[in-house]
């Protein structure tokens, strides 16, 4: 099938990160799917540095005509920055890239043909995580999903996450129609997949990455607070789907919600807290306290490293 005459939209948020912005950028132009519009939302502050360091960042590429730059009027945050993104785009297909990821050259052509030749509405990947030494630390994986009923999928997703808003790519129209992004800069991405599901999406998941996020351990105390609230506000909404779960489900939910708890203390230097939520997870379910990190370990070394460096 050609796809060349099909245009996707790759959209960036960006905010005080022109350090890593061009690198991002220079990676969704290098798809090889060349039928692409790169819209770089700016969602710094009008008239501050970072807004400056963008737009100078951005220099480089004033006579692309495949880099569109928007500027939002004010700060709205990820999620809304990505509505904006959506608004102006002119693709059939969006897709998503944070500021400071890098999609591999075959991202966008391999999603692009899969969701065409199955007529699916929206599509998700595997991700790699790596550090900032660029080293696979961690890749998330969706093999184990049992259907794509939507029950299967819904009761997947609560347990564990259809997650990583850089693998997803939806269908221009279908996005639209059920209202993009909600206003939650934490757990946007989460929403998202279950509005996706609750409509009715058709949905397929390509068990490889094209995708690789970086985690940033400068981050870890800045983004402690709104993380931890916005894990709590999830658990709580996940606590209201409880009837759709097994007693074994429910345990394995509670683990996971005291080891996303763990984490993030740990990141904001919470030492006894840390220690609290990770005695918690082990409390709730001991097997998955065991299993879920060897699991974790052994795909990373299956996985393997990817040189990065390129872009």
């Amino acid at each position: 099938m050609d796809i060349k005459n099909i245009k996707v939209s790759i959209i960036i948020p960006t905010y005080k990160r022109s350090v890593f912005l061009t690198r991002a950028i220079n990676s969704a132009l290098n798809q090889t799917h060349g039928n692409i519009e790169v819209i770089i939302v700016d969602d710094n502050n009008p008239g501050s540095e970072y807004e400056k360091e963008t737009k100078i960042a951005l220099d480089i590429y004033k006579t692309d005509i495949r880099v569109v730059y928007h500027k939002n009027k004010k700060n709205l945050g990820c999620a809304l920055a990505r509505n904006e993104g959506i608004k102006v785009s002119t693709g059939e297909y969006i897709t998503f890239l944070d500021d400071d990821d890098i999609y591999l050259p075959e991202k966008v052509e391999s999603q692009l043909r899969y969701m065409i030749e199955n007529q699916f509405d929206m599509s998700l990947t595997a991700l790699r995580l790596h550090n900032e030494d660029n080293k696979l630390i961690d890749y998330r994986s969706f093999d184990d999903i049992k259907g794509f009923s939507n029950n299967s999928l819904l009761k997947y997703h609560i347990m564990r996450h259809l997650t990583g808003t850089d693998t997803f790519m939806y269908k221009r129209n279908f996005i639209l129609k059920i209202g993009a992004f909600d206003d939650s800069d934490m757990g946007d991405e989460f929403y998202l997949m279950y509005k996706t599901i609750c409509n009715c999406a058709k949905i397929g998941y390509i068990d490889k990455s094209y995708v690789i996020a970086y985690v940033h351990q400068s981050e870890g105390v800045s983004k402690g607070a709104p993380k931890i609230t916005g894990e709590n506000q999830l658990y709580d909404f996940k606590k209201s789907q409880f009837e759709l779960f097994t007693k074994r489900e429910r345990m394995f939910i509670r683990y996971r919600h005291h080891i996303v708890l763990a984490v993030s203390y740990l990141r904001a230097r919470k030492i006894f807290r840390f220690l609290l939520h990770t005695l918690g997870a082990f409390i709730m379910s001991p097997f998955d306290f065991i299993y879920e990190p060897v699991k974790l370990i052994y795909k990373v070394s299956k996985v393997g490293s990817y040189k990065a460096d390129q872009f």
